[in-house]
């Protein structure tokens, strides 16, 4: 079936945006997940932290004023909130592979049914090495991945078992996708929440594997971005 009515990758952001806690630790990957950091629902603020040794950074200064000393691990320009703190690369890992991390949001080429993810290529066009994720998913308390549903040629981006070069196992436990909001549950695919556009059996022909249900299947309903 036809994808054209789907989320927009901020809108994407936003609903992951929205279950981050009040003052949870959150890092956020390089690339579109670091949408998610626009999107804070009032009266919660998150404490960014970026691999590169930053902690309690704030929104991207506006064109014309940035500061290049101050930049996150995708070398994109910040801004510091009160509090922030700098830090040695090794400090910062052992804030990863310590647990100190309550979230951590990755982009994906590939999630299967058991939380496994592939989310990284040395590829052509790829980014030469895979950083700090193999860390991040395993020494965060969460996981969760944002993505398109399914890949630009249409193929499913959530499937049975990855084919691409592994990230992590068994580390993912929520995917939002351009289409629905998935967990990951006893090893399989749990539906909570899906487009109202979209029926189920039409969401289940671009999922590589079993949508499972547990109750009530929520719409999922974000404000135009």
């Amino acid at each position: 079936m036809s994808t054209d009515i789907k989320l927009s990758n901020a809108q994407i952001a936003w609903r992951a945006a929205q279950d981050i806690q009040d003052g949870a630790y959150v890092n956020l990957g390089i690339g579109f997940p670091e949408m998610v950091a626009k999107f804070q629902p009032e009266g919660r603020q998150a404490i960014f932290h970026t691999e590169n040794g930053v902690l309690n950074f704030g929104e991207a200064p506006a064109a014309g004023t940035e500061d290049w000393d101050l930049i996150n691990a995708g070398k994109k320009a910040i801004t510091l909130r009160p509090g922030a703190a700098f830090f040695h690369h090794a400090d910062s890992f052992a804030m990863v592979r310590g647990g100190h991390l309550d979230v951590a949001i990755l982009g994906a080429y590939q999630v299967a049914q058991n939380g496994d993810l592939a989310n990284w290529s040395t590829g052509a066009g790829g980014v030469p090495a895979v950083g700090g994720a193999m860390d991040l998913v395993h020494g965060a308390k969460r996981v969760a991945v944002i993505t398109e549903h399914v890949t630009k040629k249409g193929e499913p981006k959530l499937l049975s078992a990855c084919t691409l070069p592994l990230t992590g196992v068994g580390c993912v436990t929520r995917v939002y996708t351009s289409l629905a909001v998935i967990d990951i549950e006893g090893g399989h695919f749990v539906l909570r929440e899906k487009l109202p556009s979209i029926t189920f059996d039409d969401l289940q022909a671009l999922t590589g594997a079993p949508l499972h249900t547990d109750g009530d299947v929520a719409d999922l309903i974000v404000p135009e971005l």
